[in-house]
């Protein structure tokens, strides 16, 4: 089997899915738990997806086997740095070499769009997350902006 990545749009069924599964993972890490279906709300599924597509962005889906497995989004910050966001491979399909192929497109993306440099945030518990920045070739950066649940923050020349 292999892996096949694709622009598509944010609002599609196998999209939709794979962000569904993203925030049940980072949202049930952070409170140690299974997030209720009650817990998901449309702020937390819908929010800035707007901004993920041309010209100010562009949404990934990645299949393996044709099977929805992987997912990430590029949004340009300034005309210079553009944002990795949900970056997510589906727990089933881990180590299969997903995750790199998504980096790889991601930035790919962002160069189209015109950045020269791609940065990202996350939670220190997302351990997994972490490490595939840094084999990437990210490094620790200053932080570029706040939220409740930015605890580090990565940075790459393209």
């Amino acid at each position: 089997m292999t892996w096949s990545f694709a622009p598509e749009p944010v609002g599609t069924p196998d999209a939709t899915a794979l962000r569904r599964d993203y925030y049940g993972d980072v949202a049930g890490r952070y409170f140690r738990r299974v997030l209720a279906e009650d817990e998901y709300d449309d702020e937390m599924l819908n929010e800035g997806l707007d901004l993920l597509a041309p010209p100010t962005g562009q949404f990934l889906v990645g299949h393996y086997g044709g099977k929805p497995a992987a997912c990430g989004g590029v949004l340009l910050l300034d005309g210079e740095r553009a944002e990795l966001t949900r970056v997510f491979v589906r727990h089933a399909f881990r180590g299969l070499g997903g995750a790199g192929l998504l980096m790889e497109g991601l930035e790919d993306a962002a160069r189209a769009l015109g950045a020269r440099r791609t940065v990202l945030n996350t939670r220190l518990d997302l351990i997994e997350a972490r490490r595939l920045y840094v084999r990437h070739g990210y490094a620790e950066i200053p932080a570029y902006c706040t939220g409740p649940y930015m605890e580090v923050w990565y940075g790459k020349e393209l």
